[in-house]
């Protein structure tokens, strides 16, 4: 989606230049062409060499990398690039930026772009919260500069997340939706896709619940690639820790299954497509007590009932024109057992992960997936981080759209 995009991206001395290397690495991902200039703080938190591997090209620090007389010129740079990113950039050399103290490099380019400048900071909350970091954060806002920082959301502190830097994938989708409308957000800009996500909590009393490890993480993914290929998203989603900031996803937040399949119902018969990712609990409690159970005894006995099964019901709801996506998460027979989910609950292909894959599964940020149609076609993905992972189940159920039956509901 940013192929061809020229990019400046300054690394400047915080620990989390780490995910400098991640942010290189989907940037290069995407097709851009990234120059990366480091300061010499960013040096002692991350080498040159680590991100010289992933761009592809010599990391620039200094003005004079000989000498014989050859120079690093900062205005053919700002003069070069499409954007500049600084990520993540430091109260430093913010200071720096609205001071103009050209002291090295990275600055100095700034001072001579004529490009966008996205700035994504890095630094403890009381360094963020200090009146000069806030003042200078401010200035660059005002002349022009995109700030990127966490969305506290629905995070109940609201401060959980200042400070910090925003993700290397957020960061890349605010820079798909600053460029506009690509090709690849073409492809899905007419289509509205339901999205499940994460756990469902299932109450025993009003402190105990049975639930289950799922983060959903790979749910929260697909919603923000089906968002960033111009989808209208509706993302159905269990109580998890995650926020999702891109205009074009609905978020509904549900606690049980019922509550999931209440919502799924209604947002479901006007969707071009459902993608099942949430880990439903399978059974309830028969009762669920009105005040918490005290302990006494030994032994406890819950006598469970099952739950809805979710995508069996929207199987049984589907039009001939609607595309509906499970998922299998397995631990023995994995293959045969999600082929008869296929047909029992009326899927068009099914999405198989196992816990047996080191690195898969709950919690993981990494995901190994194989693809099985109801032909029982099967594909078969290299362990991959799970945005990348969104991306592959994606453009697979953009194949199936374009055979031409899934044109509306």
């Amino acid at each position: 989606m940013l192929k061809g995009k020229k990019i400046v991206l300054g690394v400047t001395g915080s620990i989390a230049a780490y995910k400098a290397a991640v942010l290189l690495r989907l940037l290069v991902k995407q097709g851009a062409d990234v120059q990366v200039l480091i300061t010499s703080a960013g040096k002692e938190f991350i080498t040159p060499v680590t991100l010289s591997a992933l761009s592809g090209k010599p990391v620039l620090g200094d003005f004079f990398s000989n000498r014989d007389g050859t120079w690093n010129s900062h205005v053919d740079l700002g003069l070069w690039a499409d954007v500049m990113l600084i990520a993540p950039a430091t109260a430093n050399t913010m200071g720096k930026m609205v001071m103009g103290i050209c002291d090295n490099l990275l600055v100095t380019t700034y001072l001579s772009a004529r490009c966008p400048v996205f700035i994504a900071p890095a630094m403890d909350l009381d360094m963020f919260q200090h009146p000069s970091t806030v003042s200078n954060m401010k200035t660059l806002e005002s002349w022009g500069c995109h700030i990127l920082e966490p969305s506290t959301g629905e995070l109940a502190s609201g401060l959980l997340g200042k400070g910090r830097m925003e993700e290397p994938e957020i960061i890349v989708s605010k820079l798909n939706d600053f460029f506009g409308e690509t090709e690849k957000k073409k492809s899905l800009k007419n289509k509205r896709i339901m999205v499940t996500a994460g756990p469902t909590y299932e109450a025993i009393d009003p402190v105990r619940f049975i639930g289950n490890h799922s983060s959903g993480k790979m749910g929260f993914a697909l919603a923000q690639e089906l968002a960033n290929r111009g989808a209208k998203v509706d993302l159905i989603s269990g109580p998890v820790h995650l926020l999702c900031e891109h205009a074009n996803i609905n978020r509904i937040n549900v606690t049980s299954a019922q509550e999931m399949l209440q919502a799924c119902m209604k947002y479901f018969p006007e969707s071009n497509a459902a993608i099942m990712s949430a880990a439903v609990s399978d059974y309830m409690p028969e009762t669920t007590h009105k005040f918490k159970i005290k302990r006494s005894g030994d032994t406890l006995s819950l006598n469970l009932i099952p739950n809805p099964d979710i995508a069996r019901e929207m199987g049984r709801m589907k039009k001939e024109n609607q595309v509906l996506v499970g998922f299998a998460l397995e631990t023995n027979n994995e293959e045969a057992n999600a082929q008869k989910k296929i047909e029992g609950k009326n899927l068009d292909f099914i999405i198989l992960n196992s816990l047996a894959v080191k690195g898969a599964g709950f919690m993981a940020d990494t995901n190994q997936i194989s693809i099985i149609d109801s032909e029982n076609k099967i594909e078969h993905y290299p362990l991959k981080n799970k945005s990348e992972v969104a991306s592959d189940i994606v453009d697979y159920l953009e194949t199936v759209f374009e055979k031409g039956r899934y044109e509306g509901v």
